[in-house]
């Protein structure tokens, strides 16, 4: 027999609950302890930790206590935000991949002083992402509370010299205060070193100097920042020297494997170069695509591998790839690509990538005079979603050149 809503009853079979037991269905959040309430609300988006203040006075209380910040530290993961990055440098607005939704945070005040108003991010991890000024002073942030720390200066020795790559690594304890490190790579290829910045003993160390591996044969160029010039298939003088955007000038990506911290980035021919920091050596992987080709490249990380995207044209069409290299081969291969009728919507419009990784997801960036479009890389399911325009306030969409990715976690600590 079916009820008014469709659902099948059987009469002789139906079971009453006891009187003790509609107690339950009244059960509220207000009769748990402290303890157990702020272990409940931990578990929910970060999202609505914007909106606890406003629930109740004993919510607001428990979102500005310190238990409710190690509740929270003990959550293992958090769905990635992606931080974008606009060409006016004054807003924050994030991507929230759980919610599918664009969000628009407090731009933290140190960064709006006038010092600071061009400060461009440049690194990311965990819950925090890095800033740098014109100055080239540093300032790490968390977009969630926006807590803002001004790191003491680099010094003048490290900024006369052509800076390579940015990366920061962020470590998370129990009890939240967890540390980080920002790694700066610079020098004349052959010649880098590398510089860290530790948040524990608030101090930039020495500068510590990076030899060639041993069994890399690369030749290196000493004129390597200066451009070979081509003429492409459509007529245009094409320079093979990377132009990138402000935000990725300094692309680079770290990670740990087997006990070593390995920095990933870019030479400005297009080349990956990984620079060991445990082992104090560097090494240049070979080139995907021969040096006269027009492409975007960028590096990625993406649980704890690095990998590179590439989009390229040949055969009248353009390709978006994915290519991890393997170090026993000692070569590149492919392990995502675009749907050829997705990526063909870029030839010929000379677009360039900017990518960020986040667990199996690749957010990429694809922008030039003619379009600007936001596509997310499912690497597991070999899925590309376009994302949405992003629309604040029912005004004009707003477009972006890239993007940072950090776990939205109120109890990072700068």
């Amino acid at each position: 027999m079916e009820d008014a809503n469709g659902w099948i009853s059987r009469p002789s079979k139906k079971r009453k609950f006891p009187e003790e037991g509609n107690e339950m269905l009244n059960f509220s959040l207000d009769e748990l302890n402290e303890d157990l309430l702020e272990r409940v609300l931990s578990w929910l988006p970060t999202s609505t930790f914007f909106r606890l203040s406003s629930v109740c006075k004993r919510w607001k209380s428990v979102a500005a206590s310190e238990s409710f910040k190690i509740a929270c530290s003990r959550v293992p993961s958090r769905d990635p935000w992606f931080f974008m990055v606009d060409p006016n440098l004054n807003q924050s607005v994030i991507f929230d991949s759980a919610e599918r939704s664009w969000k628009k945070l407090n731009h933290p005040p140190l960064l709006l002083q006038n010092c600071n108003c061009d400060s461009i991010p440049v690194a990311a991890s965990n819950g925090l992402v890095c800033f740098r000024n014109m100055s080239g002073n540093y300032i790490v942030s968390n977009p969630v509370t926006g807590s803002c720390r001004e790191l003491p200066p680099v010094g003048p020795d490290s900024q006369d010299r052509p800076l390579h790559a940015i990366a920061m690594n962020a470590s998370s304890s129990s009890n939240y205060h967890g540390s980080y490190k920002l790694v700066l790579v610079s020098g004349d290829l052959p010649k880098l070193s590398f510089k860290v910045y530790n948040s524990s003993s608030n101090c930039w160390e020495e500068d510590v100097s990076l030899r060639r591996k041993a069994d890399d044969c690369t030749e290196f160029d000493s004129n390597d920042d200066d451009a070979v010039y081509f003429l492409s298939k459509a007529g245009n003088v094409v320079a093979t020297n990377m132009q990138r955007s402000p935000s990725k000038q300094y692309s680079s990506v770290i990670t740990v494997k087997n006990g070593e911290e390995i920095v990933y980035f870019l030479s400005s021919s297009g080349t990956v170069v990984a620079c060991n920091l445990t082992n104090k050596n560097f090494t240049e992987y070979p080139r995907l695509l021969p040096v006269f080709s027009e492409y975007s490249i960028d590096v990625v990380e993406c649980k704890g591998e690095m990998m590179v995207v590439v989009l390229s044209e040949f055969f009248e069409s353009a390709s978006l790839r994915v290519w991890k290299f393997d170090e026993k081969t000692k070569c590149w291969n492919q392990i995502a690509a675009m749907p050829p009728p997705m990526s063909h919507e870029f030839y010929g419009k000379k677009v360039d990538i900017n990518c960020v990784g986040a667990g199996d997801q690749i957010l990429i960036c694809l922008s030039s005079a003619e379009l600007c479009s936001y596509v997310l890389c499912d690497l597991v399911t070999n899925e590309w979603v376009e994302l949405p325009k992003c629309c604040m306030n029912g005004g004009e969409a707003l477009e972006f050149m890239s993007a940072l990715s950090f776990e939205p976690r109120i109890e990072a600590s700068v």
